[in-house]
C-alpha cells in the first residue's frame, strides 16, 4: 500500500527514526502506526544506542512543596521534542524523579539515577524514540516558608524561600521571578559574583569610551551604567511585575519578610539546538537509500 508523507513524518516525530526507516517500517506494518512502533521496539537496542548523542532541549519541569512549606523540590527533565513530552509517560517519569529528589532531599544527578531511575529511563528512550535527560534538579529545606509558581505549560518555574510564611507573598513573587524582564539574577545587588560585574563594566567602560567624552565623565557614565545594571538584575530592587510603580522591597517590607533564596528554571536555557532543514533531511534519505 502507499504510504502517505504526512504518516511518515508522524512517526519519524514519535520514534526520531529517520524517513527511509519510518516509511520502511510502515509498509511491513500495512500503514498501522502503532503495529510499526512496536515492530520497531523490538530492534530497539542498537537505535536506543544512537540516540544517547541527540539533543534534548525540550521537556518539562515539575514542583513539589511539602504542606508545612518547610522543603520543596524541582526538576528539569529533557526529551527532543515538545511532541514527546505531552507523552503521559514522560510526565510520570518526570513525575516520579521529582518525587526522587524530594523524598531524598538530594539533588545530585549522578546518584538520583543510580536509584534505578537511569534503566526506566533507558526503557522509556527505547519505547518513546527520542532522548531524554536529567537535567537538574534543586532541593530547598528551610525554617522559614517556600513558595512557588511554575507557568502553566511547565517550561518555566521558580522556588522562593522567605523567612516567614506569606502563601499569597511568597507565590506573587515566585511568579515575578518566573516572567520578569530581565530575569533577576540575585535577592541582592550585594548577592551578584564580582565577576559578572567587573565584566559588565568593561563592556560599559569599552562603550563609554567610543562617546569621546573627558575621562571624568566617562567614568560617570560608567557608574551610573554599573548601577542600573545592578539594580535591573536585583530582585529587591526590581520593579513589581504586577505593578511596576512599586519595588519588590516594598512588597517585603509592608509584609515584614526576607527573601532567603530563589531558583528559576527554564527548560532547555543555554542549550544550543541545532536548526534542522525537514525538506533536506528527506532528499538526503532518498539519495542514500538508492
Amino acid at each position: 500500500m502507499a504510504i502517505s508523507a504526512k504518516l511518515v513524518k508522524e512517526l519519524r516525530e514519535r520514534t526520531g527514526l529517520g524517513m527511509m526507516d519510518c516509511k520502511k517500517a510502515l509498509e511491513e506494518a500495512g500503514g498501522d502506526i502503532d503495529l510499526a512502533i512496536e515492530e520497531l521496539r523490538k530492534r530497539s537496542v542498537l537505535k536506543a544506542a544512537k540516540k544517547a548523542g541527540r539533543t534534548t532541549a525540550d521537556g518539562l519541569l515539575g514542583v513539589r512543596i511539602a504542606d508545612d512549606g518547610k522543603r520543596a523540590a524541582m526538576v528539569e527533565v529533557n526529551i527532543e521534542t515538545d511532541f514527546a513530552a505531552k507523552n503521559e509517560k514522560f510526565i510520570a517519569f518526570v513525575a516520579r524523579v521529582l518525587n526522587q529528589v524530594f523524598e531524598a532531599g538530594n539533588e545530585d544527578i549522578g546518584s538520583l539515577l543510580a536509584t534505578g531511575l537511569d534503566t526506566e529511563r533507558e526503557k522509556l528512550v527505547q519505547e518513546i524514540g527520542e532522548n531524554i535527560s536529567v537535567r537538574r534538579a534543586t532541593f530547598f529545606q528551610t525554617d522559614g516558608f517556600i513558595a512557588s509558581y511554575i507557568h502553566t505549560d511547565k517550561r518555566k518555574g521558580t522556588l522562593i524561600e522567605l523567612t516567614a510564611a506569606n502563601a499569597d507573598l511568597g507565590k506573587d513573587l515566585a511568579m515575578h521571578v518566573t516572567a520578569h524582564d530581565p530575569v533577576p539574577l540575585v535577592v541582592a545587588s550585594q548577592d551578584l559574583d564580582r565577576a559578572i560585574v567587573a565584566k559588565e563594566r568593561e563592556i560599559f567602560v569599552s562603550q563609554a569610551a567610543e562617546s569621546g567624552k573627558p575621562p571624568e565623565i566617562v567614568e560617570k557614565m560608567v557608574e551610573g551604567r554599573v548601577r542600573k545594571y545592578l539594580a535591573e538584575v536585583s530582585l529587591v530592587d526590581q520593579g513589581f511585575v504586577k505593578d511596576p510603580s512599586q519595588k519588590v522591597s516594598a512588597l517585603l517590607s509592608d509584609a515584614g519578610v526576607e527573601v532567603g533564596r530563589f531558583v528559576r528554571f527554564e527548560v532547555g536555557e543555554g542549550i544550543e539546538v541545532e536548526e534542522e532543514d525537514f525538506a533536506a533531511e528527506v532528499a538526503q534519505q532518498i539519495k542514500d537509500a538508492k
